[in-house]
Order: structure tokens, then C-alpha cells, then sequence
């Protein structure tokens, strides 16, 4: 085969060079390559029978198995395009995603399926679901047909086939938290996603005797790197079961017990696995890269782990989902525990970063601040349906003369340090990280405000070092009886559970500034944290 385009070469590619190696593990089932290919190319051809035709968004809508991923290729493999849609997702925000990009075909397993309820995507533009792990005769309909999966995909070769496309074609949308209340589908194609893989592959030295991890949800960017660096390399990827970072001891056992060699999640995360994980009577030698991105990482909990575990390497990756990673900064030695956060580093290969001040002018020297714009091939192609919000974040590089050159803002303030890297000063508007997810504060507040009997309300971000912040809403209602369990449970019908206030505290009335906006800052200094 020529040099890979497509997401989907990399495991065909290594399906035909080793096709006994190892390719994936998820508790106690395992595929070699030559399995993960076949598997993959009788899904393809399933999806292709049952009318998924190239540039079908495809819905993903199930837990993180072997089956999941399996699904994921096939879909690639049939020339759609994946849409991630996580297993715990409340029904209206499903129904948000499934008709804002025009799905036509979900897969999904069948407790998803069930979770969903029979109204809830009555009427939506599905044509089709498809059940990946059960017959569909028994299961609420949430679409006009229901096909049981494996019965097609039974009747299907094995042998290699996918649809020819090309490496613009869309491999991913990820949907997003939105400040209008509405989730963003961020388009990412074959070339922006293969570009990062390309890059990360060669930097980290992935080898096909890796261990990687699969940490992350399908839904976060982060899981591109496990799986697709895995398969560039010939390496193995371990799925690491949903909820399994709820308990610290577990997961490092997992670690120890898999031989893990390359881990890449979120810090809060990693400073739960240090702080709680016993890591000091495992043998976990095998560990040679520590990868983490998604939030900052304090300094003290990244002293101790990398007390902890002295053999691996500790990269800090920078960068939205709308670019992937777009810089990178190795820690060498152990950052000391008072010390400032570590720099996000430099641009990857391929990857342009432009740092803008306040009248939009390029600074470049240390110590200039400014917004940090990022441009190259891992750049998004924008927010599906959403052209005024595409391009309100992609402007023209004012360094490049005579031609377009897209940039994206990623909203974040930078310091030129004095060795060129860049380090992080805080963002420009009210989107933050919650537990490496980014949450738009203005979705939360949409949701409060819907909830009955809230006149107003306001979602506010408290620092926290586990899981970087912790979501404080500040309500005003008129039912005097208004009680923190009811708003809870109406924000957990409508976000996923990321985006749900920890805390709930009642008001008489929100501080105002002197231009009538909510004073967001005073209501962080003088909340009472009750709830």
C-alpha cells in the first residue's frame, strides 16, 4: 500500500505487515491486527448495505469497548464521517447533536440505546440505528428502522475494502460545549488528524513493542493519539474501561498488570493515580512516556509523580480541539512544588502559532503578551453548520501576504518566555477545563435558566486541583422551596455529566456591575460555597 491518507491505512498497513501482533486489548478480550482488520472491513461493508454512503455523519453512541472501536474504523472504512456521541449523554443534548449535523445512521449498543427511551429522537433526521451487540427486535424505536448489526456484518468478507476517499474528507466531528447553549461540531479531517499522528509518532519514538493506553473518551480529542499512534506504529492500545479513574488503585494496577508504556490523559488524572493510586509498590518500570494535556497540571502533584515514577519522560501537550495538539513542552526535571505552571512550549512540526496583542499587531520577543492564533494542516475546516461561528474564530494570518492563510484563536493569553516557549496566562472569555473536558460557562447557565422557577443565574469556575475547577452555580429563584437537588437533577437531563454544578447556592439577587452585567468576579470572592 502507498503511504497512508486515511486514518483507517494505518491499521491496514500494519494488518499486512504483522498481522499476529497484538493491536488491542479491553479486559479479557484481545485482537490481533489481522482480527481488528477483519472485523473492521465486515462492519464497513455492513454500514454500506444498510445505505451509508461517503460524507454520512455517522453517530458512535456507546461505551468504550472493543466493539466501539471496531465500529470507529468501519465507519471510516465506509467513508463516513464519526460523530462521537458519549454513552451517558442526556437524550435532548443526542437530539441537539443528531440533527445539527444531519445524522442519518447511528450505532449504538443496546443499554445506549435503551438509555435514550423510545421519544427520545422521535422525529429527528435518523433513518437508521443500527445495534452493535443485540438483536433490535426488543429495543424501543428511536428511528424509523433498527437493524441488529452483527447479522449483517456476519454475512460480510473479512477481506480488505473501504470506499475511496480522500484526505479532506471529514475522519471526526467532536462536539463541543457552546456559549449559546448549543453544542459546536468541530470538523476534523483525515489530514488534520493524520498530521498530528504523524508528528506525535515520530517525536514520542512510538514502537511496535508499545504499550499505549486509551484513557480518554471517544468523544475527546486526546483518544486520536492512542489509537491511531498505536496503529501507525504496529504497537498495541489498551482500552481502559469507563470509570475506572474513579478508582486510583485499580487504575495503576492496570498499569502494573498491563505493562503499560505510554499513558496520556488529563492531569487531574494523573494526580489522582499519585495521590491515590499506591504508585509506590508497583512495579510500573515499564512506563517510559507520561503524556498529559487538557488542563494545568499543579506543579506540586507533578513534582510527586514524577518523584514517583523517575524512569519516563513527562511531556506537557498544548492545544483545542479545533487544532489538537499544536505545542509541546518536555519536563526534564521536577518542577519545584511553589513553582509557577510549566510552559505549554513550542509549535509542532507542520504547525504555525502567531501571538497577537491587544490591537491585533504579531509580538514576538520575550516577555510580549498577546491571544495565541494557530494555523497549519491540523487545523479544523470549522464548526459543522455553523459558518458565523467558524468564522469568528478563523482569521486571515496577517503575516501572510497575497494568499489566505487560516488561523485559529484559540482565546488563550500567552507570555513569550525567554528561551521562545510559550507559557499559559488564562483565557479571554468563560470557557474553562473541568476534569480535561472544556466547558462553556454560558451552556451551564442555559441550562439553569431553563429550569423552572430561576429568574437568574450564573455559572462561575472555582480552581481545583484535582480536577482543575469546579462548577459553582448561583441561582435566583421564586419558589422560596427551591432546593439544590431539583436544579441538579434539571442540569443532569440536559449537559453531560461533566457540566453539571458541583455546587448549587441561592440568591436573592446577582451582583451587578456598573454596566448591568453579572459581576462575575464578586460573585467568586463572596460566594458561601452553600449547597
Amino acid at each position: 500500500m502507498a503511504t497512508a491518507y486515511l486514518l483507517n491505512h494505518l491499521l491496514t498497513e500494519s494488518a499486512q505487515q504483522n498481522p499476529s501482533a497484538l493491536a488491542l486489548r479491553y479486559q479479557a478480550e484481545t485482537l490481533d491486527y489481522g482480527e481488528l482488520e477483519g472485523r473492521s472491513n465486515q462492519t464497513a461493508r455492513a454500514l454500506h448495505e444498510i445505505g451509508v454512503v461517503p460524507g454520512d455523519r455517522v453517530g458512535l453512541h456507546m461505551r468504550k469497548t472493543a466493539d466501539a472501536i471496531v465500529a470507529l474504523l468501519g465507519i471510516q472504512k465506509a467513508g463516513g464521517c464519526v460523530v462521537p456521541v458519549g454513552a451517558d449523554m442526556p437524550a435532548p443534548r443526542i437530539r441537539q447533536i443528531v440533527d445539527q449535523c444531519g445524522m442519518r445512521f447511528l450505532v449504538n449498543s443496546a443499554a445506549a440505546h435503551r438509555a435514550i427511551g423510545a421519544e427520545g429522537l422521535k422525529g429527528s433526521s435518523l433513518e437508521c440505528v443500527a445495534v452493535i451487540d443485540e438483536p433490535a427486535d426488543d429495543l424501543p424505536s428511536i428511528g424509523p428502522r433498527h437493524v441488529a448489526l452483527p447479522a449483517v456484518q456476519a454475512a460480510q468478507s473479512p477481506e480488505h475494502w473501504s470506499i475511496p476517499t480522500i484526505d479532506r474528507d471529514l475522519a471526526y466531528i467532536l462536539f463541543t460545549s457552546g456559549s449559546t447553549g448549543r453544542p459546536k461540531g468541530v470538523m476534523l479531517s483525515h489530514r488534520a488528524v493524520l498530521t498530528f499522528i504523524d508528528w506525535a509518532t515520530n517525536r514520542f519514538e512510538i514502537r511496535s513493542d508499545d504499550r499505549l493506553s486509551n484513557h480518554a473518551s471517544l468523544s475527546f480529542d486526546l483518544s486520536t493519539f492512542d489509537i491511531f499512534a498505536a496503529m501507525s506504529a504496529g504497537a498495541s492500545v489498551t482500552v481502559v474501561p469507563e470509570g475506572l479513574s474513579a478508582f486510583p488503585t485499580k487504575l495503576a494496577g492496570m498499569i502494573e498488570e498491563q505493562a503499560i508504556t505510554v499513558w496520556y490523559s488529563v492531569p487531574s488524572v494523573l494526580t489522582m493515580l499519585s495521590s491515590r493510586g499506591g504508585l509506590a509498590g508497583r512495579r510500573i518500570d515499564s512506563l517510559r512516556l507520561v503524556l498529559f494535556a487538557g488542563e494545568v497540571f499543579p506543579t506540586k502533584h507533578l513534582r510527586k509523580l514524577m518523584q514517583e515514577v523517575p524512569k519516563a519522560r513527562f511531556f506537557n501537550l498544548y492545544g483545542p480541539t479545533e487544532t489538537n495538539v499544536c505545542t509541546y513542552y518536555e519536563v526534564k526535571e521536577p518542577p519545584d512544588a511553589d513553582a509557577r505552571p510549566i510552559p505549554i512550549g513550542r509549535a509542532c512540526s507542520n504547525t504555525k502559532t502567531v501571538v497577537l496583542d491587544e490591537t491585533g499587531q504579531p509580538v514576538s520577543e520575550p516577555g510580549d503578551e498577546g491571544l495565541l492564533y494557530v494555523g497549519g494542516s491540523t487545523l479544523m475546516d470549522g464548526y459543522f453548520g455553523l459558518p458565523a461561528e467558524s468564522a469568528a474564530t478563523l482569521r486571515p494570518n496577517p503575516l501572510t501576504e497575497g494568499r489566505e492563510e487560516p488561523l485559529y484563536c484559540t482565546g488563550d493569553w500567552v507570555r513569550i518566555g525567554n528561551e521562545g516557549s510559550y507559557h499559559f496566562l488564562g483565557r479571554r472569555d468563560h470557557m474553562v477545563k473541568v476534569g480535561g473536558y472544556r466547558v462553556e460557562l454560558g451552556e451551564i447557565e442555559a441550562a439553569l435558566h431553563s429550569c423552572p422557577g430561576v429568574t437568574e443565574a450564573a455559572a462561575i469556575a472555582v480552581p481545583d486541583e484535582l480536577i482543575g475547577n469546579r462548577i459553582r452555580a448561583v441561582v435566583v429563584a421564586t419558589d422560596p422551596d427551591e432546593n439544590v437537588q431539583r436544579v441538579r437533577r434539571h442540569c443532569a437531563g440536559l449537559l453531560p455529566s461533566y457540566m453539571i454544578p458541583h455546587e448549587v447556592e441561592f440568591r436573592t439577587a446577582l451582583p451587578r456591575t456598573a454596566t448591568d452585567k453579572i459581576d462575575r468576579p464578586a460573585l467568586l470572592d463572596n460566594s458561601s460555597g452553600d449547597s
